[in-house]
């Protein structure tokens, strides 16, 4: 087996005090929802609503704590992850996990420079992102993380503009829903809602994102599922990211790698 690199993640937008805080709250109401929702699927309605940066965070709170969480970029039509945290070279992930041209698992699973927070980046682009990610393949790996990780944390695209996130969430014990104050509609939520529901997925809450509170500043906050303003300005979707961002290469501590068996796969 090829051992996977270091990525050494560089947070562009750590957050100030009030931002914290709501994150610690929501990893206190994600560790509330009970042991049995380990493997959490996080969306949005639109782009630019701060999902990924609400579930890296929120993954990184939770690996403090001692917890070992596998963070899954399952973005695979316009992943942002090497752009977002300056990463370096060609590197394998999910898609070509899911499409056969990996075979073992662990050869895409990332230490990273956060103790206990392991990483597996979206690969290259694929059409047919939402055939791979529906694929029973990826509903026996999720299974088989679960049994090694205390979470898995799966960062997917936006629901109200691509319906990969309905694919995962089926493979799922919980779904978060992450909206930017004053960007999406009520009506578009309750869509992106009602989408999850179809899947079977237990909805674990909301997410309400960039909030003003007080004048303290810009923070997320974590609570039921409710009304949203107008949605503004999105971007468009389904562009890709390529491969060349560079990054440290800093040596770091030396952790025990999980390993992920993977279950034969029935006939």
């Amino acid at each position: 087996m090829n051992t996977p690199k270091m990525l050494t993640l560089h947070d562009p937008n750590p957050g100030g005090y009030f931002y914290k805080e709501a994150i610690k709250t929501l990893r206190a109401n994600i560790q509330f929802a009970g042991k049995r929702r380990k493997i959490i699927v996080f969306t949005s309605v639109f782009m630019g609503e701060g999902k990924t940066d609400t579930t890296f965070h929120l993954a990184a709170e939770m690996a403090k704590l001692g917890k070992k969480v596998l963070f899954v970029d399952a973005d695979i039509r316009n992943s942002q992850m090497i752009r977002y945290f300056g990463l370096e070279g060609k590197l394998l992930g999910l898609s070509e996990y899911l499409s056969g041209q990996v075979a073992d698992a662990n050869e895409i699973i990332h230490p990273t420079n956060y103790k206990d927070l392991y990483m597996i980046l979206s690969g290259h682009y694929a059409p047919n992102s939402s055939e791979l990610l529906s694929d029973p393949t990826f509903s026996r790996f999720l299974k088989a993380a679960a049994s090694v990780y205390d979470y898995v944390f799966i960062d997917t695209p936006p629901l109200g503009q691509v319906i990969d996130s309905a694919m995962v969430a089926q493979f799922c014990d919980g779904a978060v829903i992450v909206i930017s104050e004053g960007s999406a509609s009520y009506h578009a939520a309750q869509d992106v809602k009602r989408q999850l529901q179809n899947s079977g997925v237990t909805i674990l809450g909301a997410v309400l994102n960039r909030s003003e509170i007080g004048g303290s500043g810009h923070y997320g906050h974590y609570g039921k599922y409710g009304k949203y303003g107008k949605y503004g300005k999105y971007g468009k979707y389904g562009q890709y990211d390529k491969y060349d961002r560079s990054a440290d290469a800093n040596a770091e501590e030396e952790q025990e790698e999980p390993v992920v068996e993977m279950p034969k796969e029935e006939v």
